[in-house]
């Protein structure tokens, strides 16, 4: 999907994806390059390799390369950038996600926070599959791979997501 006038990333959707990955806000590093995840002590990059979920490790700039294996991106503030904890209030539109998960039904929706996921769903969330689904999207909750989040950081539920994005479990 095209990027607005004022969108600070664009939104790598299309119908049928069998994973889209949502994330906060872009990073500062990010809205500069114009690539997802471009901080580089950022592990998204290496948490999806790692994860089998792409056949080699992706330079930020490539994000466009992960819509042919399936695999999409957007944020949930498509207006501002930065650290969360800067981010205006109303920065967040969870509404805006889903109407755009609606449209292209992926099978997982996977989001690489616990804040981005309490944004949407609410409440005490755990790592991994949820028992909310929007519509027959299943949602999937990550520890941030950005490096401010680095004590909380576990590869283990990123290899769960890769498990099940390989397998036919995602349906």
């Amino acid at each position: 999907m095209p990027a607005g006038p004022d969108t600070i990333l664009p939104d790598l959707l299309a119908p049928g994806l069998r994973l889209v990955f949502c994330g906060t806000a872009a990073s500062a590093r990010s809205a500069a390059e114009g690539a997802y995840y471009a901080h580089p002590g950022n592990l998204f990059w290496r948490a999806l390799f790692d994860a089998g979920l792409t056949p080699r490790l992706f330079a930020p700039t490539e994000f466009r390369h992960l819509l042919p294996l399936g695999i999409g991106l957007t944020d949930l503030a498509k207006h501002h950038s930065g650290n969360d904890a800067a981010l205006p209030r109303d920065a967040f539109d969870a509404a805006a996600l889903r109407r755009k998960i609606r449209r292209c039904r992926p099978r997982l929706l996977a989001f690489t926070s616990k804040n981005a996921a309490r944004a949407v769903l609410g409440g005490a969330l755990d790592y991994g599959m949820q028992e909310e689904t929007f519509g027959a999207t299943r949602l999937f909750v990550l520890p941030s791979p950005s490096g401010q989040a680095r004590g909380h950081w576990n590869l283990q539920p990123w290899l769960a997501l890769g498990a099940l994005y390989r397998g036919d479990g995602a349906r």
